[in-house]
């Protein structure tokens, strides 16, 4: 299997599967001289990790991380950073009933025809489980942003038809830890945490999409014409297990606007040249113009779902799947840390290939 890798000065190549040992990784191209606050990384994966409250998965991981190289009292050594997580509350019997059967909208179907195998138990690799290692990576990228005074914020912005209508502008962020299905409006979270216990009640899922605001990013960084910044962006969440759309600054809303409308002027104040609009999104050219970069994407229902479904057998016999086991009702709640780490690994790696571009000054060589 190819595709396990990600980034190029700053990548992660991750392995393991949800049913097997554990999840781990190794992440190249990490600057040395970088202090890693361990408390933060688990605190980004307890943010991700299942059985959080009531309206998601009750399995009870731990997901406790284990650095094993790349780290020497505290600090980044420039060398290749292993980790691993141990899996600890597997119930593989759960999957039992559907391991001659092809689950409705996941990946048995296309697993079995293209390997010849597949791992029934959870999805084996196509196990959202897998996040695991992008949340660990992701959560070093944040601590090299951080020495750069680059913020990365994301928010469950809609579930099915409850959205946020204020422009990210007007919420605050603090707000997002607050509530079960980290909203950035208090009055709108509650109206999503009802809907979404409904839908489990019923044996059933739903979908919705995030919001990510990224602040403090260069002029500059991005690299035209096939690797501009919002198109590394869209590959890095559209890379995340459910995803099923991206949109960028105004997005699909931009195009009702007349260019009159839709364009950023340009203005010149005390701080520089800086737009009065952001339509854009941050990004012109496919390069960063110095304003907020912010994007939407969109997550499909859950796909297993504790309803009876019609499907097939792998000898391609109807039969009716009962699926057990336990599930996230809606994967937003969970998602949001998954692409604050895709967002912040594939801004890194942009960066550091931005500053490999810049010629070094004589008594710097």
């Amino acid at each position: 299997m190819a595709g396990n890798s990600y980034g190029q000065l700053f990548s992660l190549v991750s392995f393991g599967e949800s049913h097997g040992q554990g999840i781990g990784g190794v992440i190249d191209g990490c600057p040395a001289g970088v202090t890693i606050d361990e408390d933060f990384i688990q605190a980004e994966l307890d943010r991700r990790r299942p059985g959080q409250s009531k309206i998601t998965t009750s399995r009870d991981e731990s997901d406790r991380v284990e650095l094993l190289s790349g780290v020497f009292e505290g600090v980044t050594t420039g060398t290749p950073i292993g980790f691993f997580i141990k899996n600890k509350e597997q119930r593989s019997k759960d999957y039992d009933n559907m391991k001659d059967v092809f689950r409705p909208s996941h990946a048995d179907y296309t697993y079995t025809q293209k390997y010849g195998i597949r791992d029934h138990r959870g999805g084996g690799r196509s196990s959202a489980r897998e996040t695991i290692a992008r949340v660990v990576a992701g959560a070093i990228a944040k601590l090299v942003l951080r020495e750069m005074g680059i913020k990365i914020s994301a928010y469950t912005s809609s579930v099915e038809n409850i959205a946020v209508t204020k422009p990210y502008t007007e919420l605050d962020f603090t707000e997002i830890e607050n509530n079960a299905v980290r909203c950035a409006d208090p009055e709108t979270a509650k109206k999503m945490v009802d809907l979404v216990a409904k839908v489990k009640a019923a044996g059933d899922s739903v979908g919705g999409t995030i919001t990510t605001v990224i602040q403090g990013v260069p002029v500059g960084v991005g690299e035209p014409v096939y690797d501009r910044l919002e198109a590394m962006l869209a590959k890095g969440m559209l890379s995340i297990n459910a995803t099923k759309g991206f949109e960028f600054g105004s997005g699909f809303e931009g195009t009702k606007l007349r260019g009159s409308i839709h364009n950023d002027p340009f203005i010149s104040d005390e701080n520089g040249i800086h737009t009065k609009s952001n339509n854009s999104g941050g990004v012109q050219g496919g390069i960063s113009n110095g304003e907020d970069i912010y994007f939407k994407v969109a997550f499909k229902p859950v796909a297993t779902v504790l309803q009876k479904q019609k499907t097939v057998t792998v000898d391609g016999k109807e039969t009716v799947l009962d699926a057990k086991g336990r599930h996230d009702p809606c994967v937003l709640p969970r998602a949001v840390p998954i692409v604050e780490a895709m967002a912040a690994i594939t801004l890194l790696d942009m960066l550091l290939i931005s500053n490999a571009y810049q010629l070094p000054k004589h008594n710097e060589l």
